[in-house]
């Protein structure tokens, strides 16, 4: 893969049917991208626990996927107008209601980029349409946990960091950094 053809970007909402497909696309993103943040420990807690999927979003259509000219999926993320921060189907502590763009922010979720596309722009490309999505769905603000690994990227987009928590996954304590913008 060529940064050219880091141009040549499609972004199409998700399909139920590639959700298995995306699964292994952010575990294995998850295990790579993860590496000097995370423990090996941390990373399989945060796995099996947390990240994943949500299918309220890919119903909803605002979760995404990121592809090459050629149909290889390079990423996947999305926006949320419900109530859960994080999480995938797994993840206990979901809330499926929905927000009042008037008031709530919306949420950016489960951002995930396949290790062999990183720093090549797909982040940021996916990043935009959530934003932009979510601004068009009358939403002023937006909110997410960000990893380890993400904080960074999500800091040079504008996010401003909320102070750190951590979760615990099936007894292993892994960090998290909520972030915020105005869109």
């Amino acid at each position: 893969m060529t940064d050219a053809a880091m141009t040549d970007l499609i972004i199409r909402p998700a399909r139920a049917d590639e959700i298995p497909a995306l699964e292994a696309l952010i575990t294995a993103s998850a295990r790579i991208l993860s590496r000097g943040y995370y423990s090996p420990e941390e990373t399989e807690a945060a796995i099996t626990h947390v990240f994943g999927v949500d299918s309220e979003l890919v119903a909803d259509a605002t979760y995404l996927v990121v592809e090459d000219a050629a149909g290889d999926r390079l990423g996947c993320g999305g926006w949320s107008k419900r109530a859960t921060l994080f999480g995938g189907d797994r993840f206990a502590g979901r809330e499926s209601g929905l927000l009042d763009p008037a008031h709530d922010a919306a949420k950016v979720r489960a951002f995930f980029v396949a290790p062999q596309a990183a720093r090549k722009g797909v982040g940021a490309a996916l990043l935009k349409a959530c934003e932009d999505a979510a601004a068009a769905a009358g939403f002023a603000r937006t909110e997410l946990m960000a990893t380890l690994p993400g904080v960074p990227f999500y800091a040079a987009h504008g996010y401003a960091a909320q102070g750190e928590i951590s979760l615990d996954c099936g007894g292993v304590a892994v960090r998290f950094v909520p972030m915020g913008k105005a869109l």
